[in-house]
């Protein structure tokens, strides 16, 4: 009897240690589970937590603003960029004369040719460069923004910014390069409906149904180079504030006055437009509908040919007077608002 006994409990007991066992497993891999939701939760939220949109809605405010001010500079740019003296479009002796004879041909609505195209392009790229500018900058960070990246990490990220803004951006700049450069002049612009736009969307739709995809990326790859245009300028503008603040012992993300800002702004941008100006020149011109270009290395080839080293140039005297009082304002607007 004792030898049935004890295989009964021994039965009983190999049963319960079996039950126990299935039992921690279920329970392990319930907890296995929910830590691995949690984790790929936390991930996600992490991620997240690095995208702050009001750097959006700060790029957007100065990009908009100081676009309606100072887009006349920004046409006069763009027709002195297209001037190489083979093509039907006006020809300008100096800044003032283009001015005078802009207002005297086409009046004052003349001198803002193109503005709904340049206010949506610049609020919107000012805006995105913002918030993808410093989500990277702040994944890098960690989170933390009192360390410091130096100017390779800087780089990186407004380098990673550009490519990201130019993909949403280049057909508004494209409609934009357009519309400024019809003139509407008697006898020397072309007024062929397949290249005349009423507007914003009806530039849009025609270049779309002639051209394709491919005629809404016109300047991309010379845009490309803008990218390096403003690495150089935000790597400069943000290593001249840490360096101002270490020289004075201070935090390295400590807020300065009206006036730093608007200085380390403009002497940022000076040093990026004097180092890559030429792509603006190449840009606009394969962006010009009057113009007839296979490609980039086309361009560059005809406009050294016909033109010289000072074609690369031609536009830069308004484009400074342009852009310095621009990035002023919209790094100033900038700052105020995420401050």
């Amino acid at each position: 009897m004792s030898a049935v006994v004890k295989v009964k409990d021994n039965v009983d007991a190999s049963f319960h240690i079996e039950s126990n066992k299935s039992s921690n497993q279920q329970l392990n891999s319930q907890t296995a589970n929910t830590t691995m939701k949690n984790h790929s939760n936390g991930n996600s939220i992490s991620l997240l937590s690095h995208v702050k949109y009001q750097h959006l809605l700060a790029g957007m405010s100065g990009g908009a603003i100081s676009t309606l001010i100072l887009h006349p500079l920004d046409l006069m740019k763009i027709r002195f960029a297209v001037n190489d003296g083979r093509t039907a479009v006006p020809q300008y002796t100096s800044l003032s004369s283009a001015f005078y004879t802009v207002v005297r041909q086409e009046g004052i609505k003349g001198l803002y040719r193109g503005v709904a195209p340049n206010v949506w392009g610049s609020g919107s790229a000012w805006g995105c460069y913002f918030l993808f500018y410093n989500s990277i900058k702040n994944w890098i960070q960690k989170g933390d923004s009192r360390k410091p990246l130096g100017p390779t990490w800087h780089m990186l990220a407004a380098a990673e910014a550009g490519v990201l803004t130019l993909l949403v951006t280049n057909p508004i700049w494209v409609v934009k390069t357009r519309l400024c450069l019809q003139c509407g002049i008697t006898g020397t612009a072309s007024k062929d409906p397949s290249i005349w736009y009423n507007g914003m969307t009806d530039a849009l739709v025609k270049i779309y149904r002639q051209e394709g995809m491919r005629g809404l990326y016109r300047g991309f790859v010379p845009g490309m180079f803008g990218v390096v245009h403003g690495a150089i300028q935000f790597m400069t503008y943000e290593e001249m504030k840490a360096f101002y603040n270490r020289h004075r012992k201070l935090p390295y993300d400590n807020k300065l006055t009206t006036g730093e800002y608007l200085g380390f702004a403009a002497t940022s941008k000076l040093i990026a437009a004097a180092s890559t100006y030429p792509y603006q020149v190449l840009r606009t011109r394969l962006q010009d509908q009057h113009h007839n270009y296979t490609g980039t290395w086309d361009c560059v080839k005809k406009t050294w040919a016909y033109e010289g080293p000072k074609g690369f140039y031609k536009g830069l005297a308004p484009y400074l007077l342009h852009v310095t009082p621009n990035i002023c304002l919209v790094m100033l607007i900038y700052e105020k608002f995420t401050n």
